[in-house]
């Protein structure tokens, strides 16, 4: 049975990756210390054949102790980094570190497997972008010592060790660039314009937006996002030195986001309209620094190596995650009742 590793399993990208390794009858581990992730995303699979479950910073993890107790692998997934801006400027040294130390420690657990290694970098590597929409062969406009640098710069640092382990060791490892995305099991409270602006409407507050509401984000469905995982790991190593080689990429990396381009004040206008009980009420604050304008993908070479694009409109994901969000805020508020009756 093939076996795989997910490095930030517990989160919400992780959590669904997992679900989908486990219905393709992988066995799974997850690496996860909980920092933003929660076991609540994978306790239901967890003792049910199939997971196992380690809990760990991956900063302290060892490559050859971890290869000796749960390995070897055939696929790792390195998911493993702190990814709102709440969660990565709380910890900014602890979110620099995660991403450097954490892709060393799948590279090397790739090369003592000899497996499959897929990187989750970001689009935040094009910082602020000079071209639009962003191109993987752009090579980015990020502040090094900005407040966002500590995810900025440890993700660009992660993409440089993945491209010298490919040339130095031959690892097997490719990297995705990850565009905003959305659904059920995010983080209520990670400050993502998408989990905000519902959790603010199902709670009749009013909608905050940060600037002036013009800034452009693009919004991927989770499973687009691992649908576009599955295809890419299934590519063979010499397909994709040959794709590569032909548009002129030094290494194996991937834009994968929705095309589709919305502005931060229309999503909070599509938000309201779906929830009933939402303030109509906008309260706008500065815009944080170095906080990108604009925002969307290129997704040609997905579309010609993976036969890829994303599915599913963000009407319909808001929909779902709407759903999501609403039964969680049911069942707090019934956790909450219980807990005052005691």
């Amino acid at each position: 049975m093939s076996r795989a590793l997910v490095t930030g399993g517990a989160g919400f990208i992780g959590s669904h990756l997992v679900r989908r390794l486990l219905s393709r009858g992988r066995e799974v581990v997850v690496l996860d210390n909980l920092y933003t992730g929660s076991y609540e995303n994978i306790e239901e699979l967890d003792g049910a054949g199939g997971l196992t479950f380690v809990k760990q910073d991956i900063c302290e993890a060892d490559a050859n102790a971890f290869f000796k107790a749960y390995g070897p692998f055939n696929e790792i997934y390195n998911l493993a980094c702190p990814a709102s801006p709440v969660h990565y400027q709380a910890q900014p040294l602890g979110t620099a570190l995660t991403s450097i130390k954490g892709v060393l420690f799948s590279l090397e657990l790739a090369r003592l497997s000899s497996a499959r290694l897929l990187h989750a970098s970001t689009s935040e590597v094009y910082g602020d972008p000079l071209t639009h929409p962003q191109k993987e062969t752009d090579w980015g406009n990020v502040n090094t010592i900005g407040v966002r640098s500590c995810y900025d710069e440890g993700k660009r640092v992660a993409e440089t060790l993945v491209a010298d382990y490919v040339r130095a060791h031959g690892v097997d490892a490719r990297m995705v660039r990850i565009f905003n995305t959305y659904g059920p099991r995010m983080d209520a409270c990670d400050g993502r314009v998408v989990s905000n602006f519902i959790v603010q409407a199902l709670q009749g507050k009013p909608i905050t937006i940060y600037g002036d509401g013009s800034q452009t984000r693009s919004f991927q469905y989770v499973d687009d996002l691992v649908d576009a995982f599955e295809l890419y790991m299934a590519k063979d190593t010499a397909t994709l030195d040959g794709f590569f080689a032909r548009h002129n990429l030094e290494t194996r990396v991937l834009n994968i986001g929705n095309q589709g381009e919305f502005t931060i004040g229309e999503l909070a206008q599509m938000v309201i309209a779906k929830i009933p009980e939402a303030n109509k009420d906008i309260l706008f604050k500065p815009l944080p620094g170095n906080d990108p304008r604009r925002r969307r993908p290129d997704t040609t070479l997905a579309r010609e190596l993976l036969g890829w694009q994303a599915k599913i409109p963000l009407d319909t994901g808001l929909e779902r995650t709407i759903e999501y969000f609403r039964g969680k805020c049911a069942a707090n508020i019934s956790n909450s009742n219980k807990e005052h009756k005691r």
